[in-house]
Protein backbone atom coordinates (compact mmCIF):
# COMPACT_ATOMS: atom_id res chain seq x y z
CA UNK A 1 0.00 0.00 0.00
CA UNK A 2 1.24 3.54 -0.86
CA UNK A 3 3.57 5.13 1.67
CA UNK A 4 1.55 8.32 1.20
CA UNK A 5 -1.23 6.62 3.15
CA UNK A 6 1.05 5.61 6.01
CA UNK A 7 2.29 9.19 6.41
CA UNK A 8 -1.29 10.52 6.45
CA UNK A 9 -2.43 7.87 8.93
CA UNK A 10 0.54 8.63 11.18
CA UNK A 11 -0.45 12.30 11.14
CA UNK A 12 -4.06 11.43 12.01
CA UNK A 13 -2.91 9.25 14.91
CA UNK A 14 -0.75 12.07 16.26
CA UNK A 15 -3.76 14.40 16.08
CA UNK A 16 -5.91 11.79 17.81
CA UNK A 17 -3.42 11.52 20.68
CA UNK A 18 -3.21 15.30 20.90
CA UNK A 19 -7.01 15.57 21.04
CA UNK A 20 -7.23 13.01 23.83
CA UNK A 21 -4.66 14.98 25.80
CA UNK A 22 -6.43 18.29 25.23
CA UNK A 23 -9.83 16.82 26.12
CA UNK A 24 -8.63 16.53 29.72
CA UNK A 25 -8.75 20.33 29.92
CA UNK A 26 -12.52 20.45 29.35
CA UNK A 27 -14.18 21.39 32.62
CA UNK A 28 -17.35 23.17 31.48
CA UNK A 29 -19.79 23.78 28.65
CA UNK A 30 -17.89 27.00 27.89
CA UNK A 31 -14.67 25.01 27.44
CA UNK A 32 -16.39 22.57 25.07
CA UNK A 33 -18.21 25.17 22.93
CA UNK A 34 -15.80 28.14 22.86
CA UNK A 35 -12.50 26.84 24.31
CA UNK A 36 -12.96 28.83 27.52
CA UNK A 37 -12.66 32.09 25.48
CA UNK A 38 -8.86 31.81 25.65
CA UNK A 39 -7.73 31.53 22.01
CA UNK A 40 -4.64 33.61 21.23
CA UNK A 41 -4.20 35.72 18.08
CA UNK A 42 -2.06 33.04 16.38
CA UNK A 43 -4.54 30.31 17.24
CA UNK A 44 -7.40 32.49 16.00
CA UNK A 45 -5.77 33.13 12.62
CA UNK A 46 -5.06 29.49 11.82
CA UNK A 47 -8.37 28.17 13.11
CA UNK A 48 -10.22 30.74 10.95
CA UNK A 49 -8.20 29.71 7.89
CA UNK A 50 -8.88 26.03 8.58
CA UNK A 51 -12.57 26.58 9.21
CA UNK A 52 -13.06 28.27 5.86
CA UNK A 53 -10.61 26.31 3.68
CA UNK A 54 -12.32 22.94 3.38
CA UNK A 55 -13.21 20.43 0.72
CA UNK A 56 -15.20 23.24 -0.88
CA UNK A 57 -11.76 24.55 -1.84
CA UNK A 58 -9.76 21.38 -2.58
CA UNK A 59 -12.55 19.21 -4.05
CA UNK A 60 -15.45 21.45 -5.17
CA UNK A 61 -12.98 24.12 -6.33
CA UNK A 62 -11.14 21.54 -8.44
CA UNK A 63 -14.42 20.23 -9.85
CA UNK A 64 -15.44 23.80 -10.70
CA UNK A 65 -12.07 24.61 -12.33
CA UNK A 66 -12.15 21.43 -14.44
CA UNK A 67 -15.29 22.62 -16.24
CA UNK A 68 -14.99 26.42 -15.98
CA UNK A 69 -11.26 27.14 -15.82
CA UNK A 70 -10.29 30.46 -14.28
CA UNK A 71 -13.97 31.42 -13.88
CA UNK A 72 -13.84 29.18 -10.80
CA UNK A 73 -12.26 32.09 -8.93
CA UNK A 74 -15.72 33.68 -8.66
CA UNK A 75 -16.73 31.36 -5.83
CA UNK A 76 -13.83 32.06 -3.41
CA UNK A 77 -13.87 35.75 -4.39
CA UNK A 78 -17.09 36.06 -2.40
CA UNK A 79 -15.11 35.01 0.68
CA UNK A 80 -12.49 37.71 0.09
CA UNK A 81 -15.16 40.43 0.18
CA UNK A 82 -17.06 38.76 3.02
CA UNK A 83 -14.01 38.66 5.30
CA UNK A 84 -13.36 42.35 4.61
CA UNK A 85 -16.91 43.17 5.73
CA UNK A 86 -16.66 40.91 8.80
CA UNK A 87 -13.56 42.86 9.90
CA UNK A 88 -15.73 45.80 10.91
CA UNK A 89 -18.04 43.80 13.20
CA UNK A 90 -15.68 41.15 14.61
CA UNK A 91 -15.06 43.11 17.81
CA UNK A 92 -18.81 43.61 18.40
CA UNK A 93 -19.42 39.87 17.98
CA UNK A 94 -16.75 39.09 20.59
CA UNK A 95 -18.11 41.74 22.97
CA UNK A 96 -21.56 40.11 22.79
CA UNK A 97 -19.75 36.92 23.86
CA UNK A 98 -22.33 34.14 23.56
CA UNK A 99 -22.22 30.70 21.91
CA UNK A 100 -24.24 30.59 18.67
CA UNK A 101 -25.76 32.99 16.15
CA UNK A 102 -29.08 31.97 17.70
CA UNK A 103 -28.11 34.05 20.74
CA UNK A 104 -27.92 37.11 18.48
CA UNK A 105 -31.16 36.29 16.67
CA UNK A 106 -33.05 35.88 19.96
CA UNK A 107 -31.61 39.10 21.40
CA UNK A 108 -33.04 41.08 18.47
CA UNK A 109 -35.95 39.05 17.12
CA UNK A 110 -37.17 36.73 19.86
CA UNK A 111 -37.21 33.00 20.56
CA UNK A 112 -39.05 31.94 17.40
CA UNK A 113 -36.35 33.53 15.22
CA UNK A 114 -33.74 31.61 17.17
CA UNK A 115 -35.56 28.30 16.78
CA UNK A 116 -36.35 28.63 13.07
CA UNK A 117 -32.87 29.93 12.36
CA UNK A 118 -31.41 26.89 14.13
CA UNK A 119 -33.30 24.52 11.83
CA UNK A 120 -32.08 26.34 8.70
CA UNK A 121 -28.53 26.33 10.05
CA UNK A 122 -28.59 22.62 10.93
CA UNK A 123 -29.75 21.73 7.39
CA UNK A 124 -26.94 23.78 5.82
CA UNK A 125 -24.17 22.66 8.17
CA UNK A 126 -25.09 18.97 8.07
CA UNK A 127 -24.87 19.19 4.26
CA UNK A 128 -21.41 20.75 4.56
CA UNK A 129 -20.24 18.00 6.92
CA UNK A 130 -21.60 15.37 4.49
CA UNK A 131 -19.44 16.48 1.59
CA UNK A 132 -16.37 16.69 3.84
CA UNK A 133 -16.77 12.93 4.31
CA UNK A 134 -17.02 12.49 0.54
CA UNK A 135 -13.85 14.50 0.09
CA UNK A 136 -12.08 12.31 2.65
CA UNK A 137 -13.00 9.33 0.50
CA UNK A 138 -11.38 10.92 -2.55
CA UNK A 139 -8.19 11.64 -0.60
CA UNK A 140 -7.77 8.09 0.68
CA UNK A 141 -8.66 6.67 -2.73
CA UNK A 142 -5.98 8.74 -4.50
CA UNK A 143 -3.38 8.29 -1.73
CA UNK A 144 -3.64 4.50 -2.05
CA UNK A 145 -3.83 4.37 -5.86
CA UNK A 146 -7.38 3.04 -5.61
CA UNK A 147 -6.71 0.29 -3.07
CA UNK A 148 -9.10 2.00 -0.63
CA UNK A 149 -12.38 2.57 -2.46
CA UNK A 150 -14.19 5.88 -2.43
CA UNK A 151 -16.99 4.30 -0.37
CA UNK A 152 -14.63 2.90 2.27
CA UNK A 153 -12.61 6.10 2.36
CA UNK A 154 -15.60 8.31 3.11
CA UNK A 155 -16.60 5.98 5.96
CA UNK A 156 -13.09 6.21 7.46
CA UNK A 157 -13.13 10.02 7.14
CA UNK A 158 -16.52 10.16 8.86
CA UNK A 159 -15.24 8.04 11.73
CA UNK A 160 -12.22 10.26 12.36
CA UNK A 161 -14.20 13.52 12.22
CA UNK A 162 -16.98 12.32 14.54
CA UNK A 163 -14.48 10.86 17.01
CA UNK A 164 -12.29 13.97 17.14
CA UNK A 165 -15.20 16.35 17.77
CA UNK A 166 -16.97 14.13 20.29
CA UNK A 167 -13.79 13.75 22.34
CA UNK A 168 -12.48 17.30 22.44
CA UNK A 169 -15.03 19.90 21.30
CA UNK A 170 -13.72 23.40 20.53
CA UNK A 171 -10.53 22.81 22.54
CA UNK A 172 -9.58 19.99 20.18
CA UNK A 173 -10.83 21.83 17.08
CA UNK A 174 -8.85 25.02 17.68
CA UNK A 175 -5.61 23.35 18.74
CA UNK A 176 -5.81 20.86 15.86
CA UNK A 177 -6.29 23.76 13.46
CA UNK A 178 -2.90 25.26 14.36
CA UNK A 179 -0.74 22.52 12.76
CA UNK A 180 -3.38 21.96 10.07
CA UNK A 181 -3.30 25.62 9.07
CA UNK A 182 0.50 25.67 8.85
CA UNK A 183 0.44 22.57 6.64
CA UNK A 184 -2.27 23.98 4.36
CA UNK A 185 -0.53 27.30 3.68
CA UNK A 186 2.98 25.88 3.28
CA UNK A 187 1.88 22.95 1.08
CA UNK A 188 0.02 25.18 -1.38
CA UNK A 189 2.89 27.64 -1.70
CA UNK A 190 5.47 24.87 -2.21
CA UNK A 191 3.38 22.90 -4.74
CA UNK A 192 2.30 25.58 -7.21
CA UNK A 193 5.65 26.13 -9.04
CA UNK A 194 6.09 22.37 -9.57
CA UNK A 195 2.54 22.04 -10.93
CA UNK A 196 3.05 24.94 -13.36
CA UNK A 197 6.31 23.40 -14.60
CA UNK A 198 4.78 19.92 -15.01
CA UNK A 199 1.89 21.34 -17.05
CA UNK A 200 4.25 23.19 -19.39
CA UNK A 201 3.69 26.74 -18.22
CA UNK A 202 1.10 29.42 -18.92
CA UNK A 203 1.57 29.58 -22.69
CA UNK A 204 1.26 25.83 -23.07
CA UNK A 205 -2.01 25.44 -21.18
CA UNK A 206 -3.51 28.04 -23.55
CA UNK A 207 -2.92 25.54 -26.33
CA UNK A 208 -4.34 22.58 -24.40
CA UNK A 209 -7.45 23.96 -22.69
CA UNK A 210 -10.55 25.31 -24.49
CA UNK A 211 -10.87 29.12 -24.82
CA UNK A 212 -13.81 29.15 -22.40
CA UNK A 213 -11.42 28.22 -19.57
CA UNK A 214 -9.82 31.67 -19.86
CA UNK A 215 -13.06 33.66 -20.08
CA UNK A 216 -14.17 35.92 -17.26
CA UNK A 217 -17.44 33.98 -17.20
CA UNK A 218 -17.47 30.43 -18.54
CA UNK A 219 -19.79 30.03 -21.55
CA UNK A 220 -21.06 26.82 -19.93
CA UNK A 221 -22.47 28.73 -16.95
CA UNK A 222 -25.98 29.08 -18.36
CA UNK A 223 -28.18 31.36 -20.41
CA UNK A 224 -26.74 34.32 -18.51
CA UNK A 225 -23.08 33.46 -17.71
CA UNK A 226 -22.42 36.65 -15.73
CA UNK A 227 -25.44 36.00 -13.50
CA UNK A 228 -24.22 32.45 -12.84
CA UNK A 229 -20.71 33.62 -11.97
CA UNK A 230 -22.02 36.26 -9.60
CA UNK A 231 -24.42 33.67 -8.11
CA UNK A 232 -21.44 31.59 -6.92
CA UNK A 233 -19.82 34.80 -5.67
CA UNK A 234 -22.95 35.87 -3.82
CA UNK A 235 -23.62 32.48 -2.22
CA UNK A 236 -20.10 32.41 -0.77
CA UNK A 237 -20.27 36.05 0.32
CA UNK A 238 -23.57 35.61 2.17
CA UNK A 239 -22.46 32.39 3.83
CA UNK A 240 -19.23 33.87 5.15
CA UNK A 241 -20.88 37.05 6.44
CA UNK A 242 -23.13 35.01 8.70
CA UNK A 243 -21.52 31.60 9.15
CA UNK A 244 -21.82 30.48 12.75
CA UNK A 245 -18.56 28.51 12.94
CA UNK A 246 -16.70 31.81 12.39
CA UNK A 247 -18.77 33.59 15.01
CA UNK A 248 -17.98 30.83 17.49
CA UNK A 249 -14.28 31.47 16.89
CA UNK A 250 -14.80 35.17 17.63
CA UNK A 251 -16.58 34.21 20.85
CA UNK A 252 -13.56 32.05 21.73
CA UNK A 253 -10.99 34.85 21.30
CA UNK A 254 -9.29 36.31 24.36
CA UNK A 255 -10.45 39.84 23.54
CA UNK A 256 -12.43 41.87 20.96
CA UNK A 257 -9.17 43.47 19.79
CA UNK A 258 -7.54 40.13 19.00
CA UNK A 259 -10.69 38.93 17.22
CA UNK A 260 -10.47 41.94 14.88
CA UNK A 261 -6.72 41.53 14.34
CA UNK A 262 -7.19 37.87 13.46
CA UNK A 263 -9.67 38.76 10.71
CA UNK A 264 -7.18 41.17 9.12
CA UNK A 265 -4.58 38.38 8.82
CA UNK A 266 -7.17 35.74 7.94
CA UNK A 267 -8.13 37.53 4.70
CA UNK A 268 -4.52 37.36 3.46
CA UNK A 269 -4.23 33.63 4.16
CA UNK A 270 -7.58 32.92 2.49
CA UNK A 271 -6.74 34.86 -0.68
CA UNK A 272 -3.38 33.09 -0.99
CA UNK A 273 -4.68 29.54 -0.45
CA UNK A 274 -7.90 29.84 -2.48
CA UNK A 275 -6.14 31.40 -5.47
CA UNK A 276 -3.31 28.87 -5.46
CA UNK A 277 -5.69 25.90 -5.25
CA UNK A 278 -7.68 27.18 -8.26
CA UNK A 279 -4.38 27.61 -10.15
CA UNK A 280 -3.27 24.06 -9.26
CA UNK A 281 -6.61 22.71 -10.50
CA UNK A 282 -6.45 24.61 -13.82
CA UNK A 283 -2.87 23.51 -14.56
CA UNK A 284 -3.73 19.95 -13.48
CA UNK A 285 -6.72 20.00 -15.86
CA UNK A 286 -4.35 20.90 -18.71
CA UNK A 287 -1.95 18.10 -17.70
CA UNK A 288 -4.88 15.67 -17.51
CA UNK A 289 -6.14 16.65 -20.97
CA UNK A 290 -2.71 16.39 -22.60
CA UNK A 291 -1.66 13.10 -21.02
CA UNK A 292 -5.14 11.47 -21.19
CA UNK A 293 -4.93 10.43 -17.55
CA UNK A 294 -8.73 10.45 -17.05
CA UNK A 295 -8.54 11.91 -13.57
CA UNK A 296 -11.82 12.45 -11.77
CA UNK A 297 -12.55 16.23 -11.90
CA UNK A 298 -13.04 16.26 -8.13
CA UNK A 299 -9.57 14.76 -7.62
CA UNK A 300 -7.51 17.17 -9.74
CA UNK A 301 -5.62 18.72 -6.83
CA UNK A 302 -5.14 15.32 -5.18
CA UNK A 303 -3.76 13.75 -8.37
CA UNK A 304 -1.52 16.77 -8.87
CA UNK A 305 -0.07 15.96 -5.45
CA UNK A 306 0.55 12.36 -6.52
CA UNK A 307 1.86 12.89 -10.05
CA UNK A 308 2.96 16.48 -10.70
CA UNK A 309 5.17 17.41 -7.73
CA UNK A 310 8.10 15.77 -5.90
CA UNK A 311 7.03 13.16 -3.36
CA UNK A 312 7.84 15.21 -0.20
CA UNK A 313 5.78 18.14 -1.52
CA UNK A 314 3.06 15.77 -2.73
CA UNK A 315 2.59 14.11 0.62
CA UNK A 316 2.47 17.55 2.23
CA UNK A 317 -0.25 18.65 -0.23
CA UNK A 318 -2.24 15.46 0.37
CA UNK A 319 -1.78 16.05 4.08
CA UNK A 320 -3.12 19.58 3.60
CA UNK A 321 -6.19 18.22 1.80
CA UNK A 322 -6.70 15.74 4.63
CA UNK A 323 -6.27 18.54 7.16
CA UNK A 324 -8.94 20.73 5.55
CA UNK A 325 -11.44 17.88 5.46
CA UNK A 326 -10.84 17.12 9.13
CA UNK A 327 -10.86 20.71 10.32
CA UNK A 328 -13.90 21.82 8.30
CA UNK A 329 -15.88 18.71 9.16
CA UNK A 330 -15.00 19.13 12.84
CA UNK A 331 -15.89 22.82 12.89
CA UNK A 332 -19.27 22.47 11.21
CA UNK A 333 -20.23 19.35 13.14
CA UNK A 334 -19.41 21.05 16.44
CA UNK A 335 -21.22 24.19 15.35
CA UNK A 336 -24.44 22.44 14.33
CA UNK A 337 -24.48 20.31 17.49
CA UNK A 338 -24.07 23.54 19.49
CA UNK A 339 -27.29 24.76 17.88
CA UNK A 340 -29.13 21.62 18.90
CA UNK A 341 -27.96 21.99 22.49
CA UNK A 342 -28.08 25.75 22.91
CA UNK A 343 -30.95 26.83 20.65
CA UNK A 344 -33.29 23.84 20.87
CA UNK A 345 -32.59 21.73 23.97
CA UNK A 346 -31.43 24.37 26.45
CA UNK A 347 -33.79 27.12 25.34
CA UNK A 348 -37.00 25.19 24.69
CA UNK A 349 -36.78 21.80 26.44
CA UNK A 350 -34.62 22.07 29.57
CA UNK A 351 -33.59 25.65 30.42
CA UNK A 352 -32.07 24.57 33.76
CA UNK A 353 -29.94 21.75 32.36
CA UNK A 354 -26.84 20.84 34.36
CA UNK A 355 -23.69 22.10 32.52
CA UNK A 356 -21.83 18.81 32.97
CA UNK A 357 -24.76 16.86 31.59
CA UNK A 358 -24.96 19.35 28.69
CA UNK A 359 -21.42 18.46 27.62
CA UNK A 360 -22.17 14.73 27.76
CA UNK A 361 -25.44 15.17 25.86
CA UNK A 362 -23.79 17.33 23.20
CA UNK A 363 -21.30 14.51 22.54
CA UNK A 364 -24.25 12.20 21.91
CA UNK A 365 -25.75 14.69 19.45
CA UNK A 366 -22.37 15.05 17.72
CA UNK A 367 -22.39 11.31 17.02
CA UNK A 368 -26.04 11.33 15.92
CA UNK A 369 -25.63 14.33 13.61
CA UNK A 370 -22.39 12.94 12.25
CA UNK A 371 -24.22 9.73 11.32
CA UNK A 372 -27.00 11.77 9.68
CA UNK A 373 -24.40 13.65 7.63
CA UNK A 374 -22.81 10.35 6.64
CA UNK A 375 -26.21 9.00 5.56
CA UNK A 376 -26.63 12.05 3.29
CA UNK A 377 -23.60 10.90 1.31
CA UNK A 378 -23.87 7.13 1.88
CA UNK A 379 -27.42 6.70 0.55
CA UNK A 380 -26.71 8.45 -2.80
CA UNK A 381 -23.55 6.34 -3.06
CA UNK A 382 -25.48 3.09 -2.59
CA UNK A 383 -28.12 4.22 -5.08
CA UNK A 384 -25.31 5.16 -7.52
CA UNK A 385 -26.55 8.73 -7.95
CA UNK A 386 -24.22 11.29 -9.47
CA UNK A 387 -22.71 13.21 -6.55
CA UNK A 388 -21.33 16.72 -7.06
CA UNK A 389 -19.44 18.21 -4.12
CA UNK A 390 -19.88 21.62 -5.77
CA UNK A 391 -23.65 21.03 -5.95
CA UNK A 392 -23.79 20.13 -2.25
CA UNK A 393 -21.72 23.21 -1.40
CA UNK A 394 -23.82 25.59 -3.48
CA UNK A 395 -27.09 24.41 -1.89
CA UNK A 396 -25.67 24.66 1.65
CA UNK A 397 -24.17 28.10 1.00
CA UNK A 398 -27.37 29.39 -0.56
CA UNK A 399 -29.85 28.25 2.06
CA UNK A 400 -27.67 29.55 4.90
CA UNK A 401 -26.74 32.79 3.15
CA UNK A 402 -30.33 33.64 2.28
CA UNK A 403 -32.11 32.35 5.39
CA UNK A 404 -29.71 33.44 8.15
CA UNK A 405 -27.25 36.11 7.00
CA UNK A 406 -29.61 39.03 6.13
CA UNK A 407 -31.41 38.91 9.50
CA UNK A 408 -28.19 38.23 11.40
CA UNK A 409 -26.23 41.02 9.76
CA UNK A 410 -29.10 43.46 10.23
CA UNK A 411 -29.23 42.51 13.93
CA UNK A 412 -25.59 43.60 14.27
CA UNK A 413 -25.64 46.71 12.09
CA UNK A 414 -29.19 48.10 11.64
CA UNK A 415 -31.01 49.35 14.72
CA UNK A 416 -34.27 49.77 12.80
CA UNK A 417 -34.59 46.02 12.11
CA UNK A 418 -37.61 44.68 13.99
CA UNK A 419 -38.71 41.31 15.31
CA UNK A 420 -41.35 40.93 12.62
CA UNK A 421 -38.86 41.87 9.90
CA UNK A 422 -36.21 39.44 11.11
CA UNK A 423 -38.59 36.49 11.47
CA UNK A 424 -40.18 37.17 8.07
CA UNK A 425 -36.73 37.26 6.45
CA UNK A 426 -35.61 33.95 7.98
CA UNK A 427 -38.83 32.10 7.12
CA UNK A 428 -39.28 33.51 3.62
CA UNK A 429 -35.60 32.97 2.71
CA UNK A 430 -35.68 29.33 3.79
CA UNK A 431 -38.93 28.59 1.96
CA UNK A 432 -37.75 30.38 -1.20
CA UNK A 433 -34.53 28.36 -1.47
CA UNK A 434 -36.26 25.03 -0.85
CA UNK A 435 -38.93 25.89 -3.43
CA UNK A 436 -36.48 27.08 -6.10
CA UNK A 437 -33.73 24.50 -5.54
CA UNK A 438 -35.65 21.35 -4.60
CA UNK A 439 -39.33 21.65 -5.55
CA UNK A 440 -39.54 23.52 -8.87
CA UNK A 441 -36.96 21.39 -10.74
CA UNK A 442 -39.10 18.32 -9.96
CA UNK A 443 -42.64 19.64 -10.37
CA UNK A 444 -42.01 22.09 -13.23
CA UNK A 445 -38.95 20.89 -15.21
CA UNK A 446 -40.09 22.84 -18.28
CA UNK A 447 -39.06 26.16 -16.68
CA UNK A 448 -35.47 24.99 -16.06
CA UNK A 449 -33.06 26.51 -18.57
CA UNK A 450 -29.38 25.57 -19.09
CA UNK A 451 -26.68 26.86 -21.43
CA UNK A 452 -26.83 23.68 -23.46
CA UNK A 453 -28.04 20.13 -23.13
CA UNK A 454 -25.81 18.26 -20.69
CA UNK A 455 -24.27 21.45 -19.28
CA UNK A 456 -22.29 20.55 -16.17
CA UNK A 457 -23.59 23.57 -14.27
CA UNK A 458 -27.15 22.40 -14.68
CA UNK A 459 -30.28 24.42 -15.25
CA UNK A 460 -31.88 27.30 -13.37
CA UNK A 461 -35.52 28.42 -13.18
CA UNK A 462 -36.02 30.56 -16.30
CA UNK A 463 -32.22 30.63 -16.60
CA UNK A 464 -31.84 32.77 -13.46
CA UNK A 465 -29.85 31.29 -10.52
CA UNK A 466 -32.15 30.79 -7.55
CA UNK A 467 -30.05 32.82 -5.14
CA UNK A 468 -31.18 36.09 -6.77
CA UNK A 469 -34.96 35.77 -6.28
CA UNK A 470 -34.43 34.09 -2.90
CA UNK A 471 -32.12 36.87 -1.68
CA UNK A 472 -34.48 39.57 -2.96
CA UNK A 473 -37.37 37.92 -1.09
CA UNK A 474 -35.38 37.56 2.15
CA UNK A 475 -33.72 41.01 2.18
CA UNK A 476 -36.78 42.77 0.76
CA UNK A 477 -39.11 41.32 3.39
CA UNK A 478 -36.63 42.23 6.15
CA UNK A 479 -36.53 45.88 5.06
CA UNK A 480 -40.19 46.36 4.15
CA UNK A 481 -41.65 44.62 7.22
CA UNK A 482 -39.19 46.38 9.55
CA UNK A 483 -40.15 49.79 8.17
CA UNK A 484 -43.86 48.97 8.43
CA UNK A 485 -43.66 47.85 12.08
CA UNK A 486 -42.79 49.88 15.21
CA UNK A 487 -39.03 50.27 15.83
CA UNK A 488 -37.42 48.15 18.56
CA UNK A 489 -37.28 49.55 22.07
CA UNK A 490 -34.03 50.69 23.64
CA UNK A 491 -33.83 47.68 25.95
CA UNK A 492 -34.13 45.36 22.93
CA UNK A 493 -31.01 46.96 21.43
CA UNK A 494 -28.94 47.14 24.60
CA UNK A 495 -27.25 43.73 24.27
CA UNK A 496 -25.77 44.51 20.84
CA UNK A 497 -25.72 48.33 20.93
CA UNK A 498 -24.82 49.10 24.57
CA UNK A 499 -23.97 52.72 23.79
CA UNK A 500 -27.62 53.32 22.80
Amino acid sequence: MSWYLWVILAYLLVLAGFNLYRSRQIKSQEDFMVAGRKLSLTMMVFTLVCTWIGSGTFIAGAEYAYYAGWSAIWQPAGAFVGIAIIYFIAARIRTFGQYTVGDILEARYGRFARLFGAFALIIAFTTIVAYQFRAGGYILNVATDGRISLETGQAIAAGFVILFVAVGGMVAVAHTDLPNGIIIVSACCLAIPFVIFAAGGWAHIHQVLPPGHFAVFSPDFGRYPALKGFAYFLSTLLLLMGVQSMYQKFYAARSPREAKQAVAIWIVGTIVVETIVIAIAVFAAAYNAEHHTNWDPRSLVLNAARHMVPAPVGVLLLGAACAVVLSTGMNYLLSSSSNVMRDIYQKTINPNADPDKMVALQKVFIVVMGLVAFAMIFVPTVLKWQISVLGYAYFAYTIYGVAITPALFAALTWKRATRAGGITSIVSGTVAVILLELVLPRVAPSIMVAASEGSYFGADPWGIPSIYPAAIISIGSLIVVSLLTPPPKREELAALFPEG
